[in-house]
């Protein structure tokens, strides 16, 4: 069994166990409540991304099934916070726990705390965890193609922006292509190989034109302003490599242990924007804006 296979399995059963400490409809009922009166702003990670001069999403996320813990008493109170000083233009927050030592506490206790969007990062099966997401305040939710069937992707898509979540799409390889909807508001490519978990941010350049060719085949020539934010994950070290991926076509770049495997993560993410912002890296993409209230 690979390292993909043994965290879905691992995550059916723990979905299944959370669902018998509380219900579905209870986690509903919440929801509908906290739809109903919350004045609380939404963030769009999409339209963050569009703007952004850099499109760093920085990565929250104590440890790693490859790597085993990274910053092992990193603070959810403290490192957002500073990554959304320096510079970052949404956060990524880590829920799983036993692979890499987060929870949805994290993303609880980072929301009232910053004013940018964060992407609950998981592995998303059920619309069970999407609830989770839109109690504790995640603005976005990732979805993985490769622990998904296609119309699995497709009904959980749905779902999240019934809850006013924007969603990411995940692909590996071009094998998973088909999994693209006109649906999802960002399609991410993951650097990551899913099964081993080593690294190539190359993967992202050998996919990009496949990727832009799919997308405009589901959206049209003429729905510019609809078309998904790309994202490059993992693997990213140097501001130079996203210059590369945004001539590629990228707009957000998610980074993640090359900050929290040091001292001060928010403090190296501010070094790492600085050339990218000195030497205008970007180009501004307009979106039509995602209504998720």
């Amino acid at each position: 069994m690979d390292i993909l296979s043994e965290i879905i399995a691992h995550k059916r059963t723990e979905v299944e166990l959370q669902k018998q400490s509380v219900s579905p409809e209870q986690l509903r009922e919440q929801v509908q409540k906290l739809m109903g009166s919350s004045s609380a702003p939404r963030h769009s990670m999409r339209q963050a991304l569009a703007s952004s001069p850099t499109g760093i999403i920085a990565e929250f996320k104590r440890r790693s099934p490859s790597k085993g813990w990274i910053y092992e008493t990193a603070k959810a109170e403290e490192i957002p916070a500073a990554y959304e000083t320096a510079g970052a233009s949404a956060l990524s927050i880590l829920t799983d726990e036993k692979f890499f030592g987060g929870s949805l506490r994290d993303i609880s206790t980072a929301r009232p705390l910053v004013d940018i969007p964060i992407l609950r990062k998981d592995f998303i099966i059920d619309e069970y965890q999407l609830l989770q997401a839109r109690i504790v305040g995640a603005d976005a939710v990732l979805l993985i193609a490769a622990c998904l069937t296609q119309k699995e992707c497709s009904t959980l898509t749905t779902q999240a922006h019934a809850l006013g979540l924007e969603v990411l799409l995940e692909i590996h390889n071009p094998s998973e292509l088909p999994y693209i909807n006109k649906e999802v508001d960002m399609l991410g490519v993951n650097n990551r190989n899913l099964g081993t978990f080593v690294t190539d941010v190359k993967n992202s350049f050998r996919i990009a034109r496949q990727l832009q060719q799919a997308i405009g085949s589901k959206k049209g020539a003429s729905d510019v302003r609809n078309m998904p934010i790309l994202v490059s994950e993992s693997g990213i070290s140097h501001p130079e490599t996203i210059r590369s991926l945004r001539a590629a076509g990228f707009r957000g770049f998610l980074i993640g242990e090359a900050f929290m495997k040091t001292d001060h993560p928010g403090d190296t993410l501010k070094d790492f924007i600085s050339p990218i912002i000195s030497q205008k890296y970007y180009q501004p993409q307009i979106v039509q804006e995602y209504d998720s209230s």
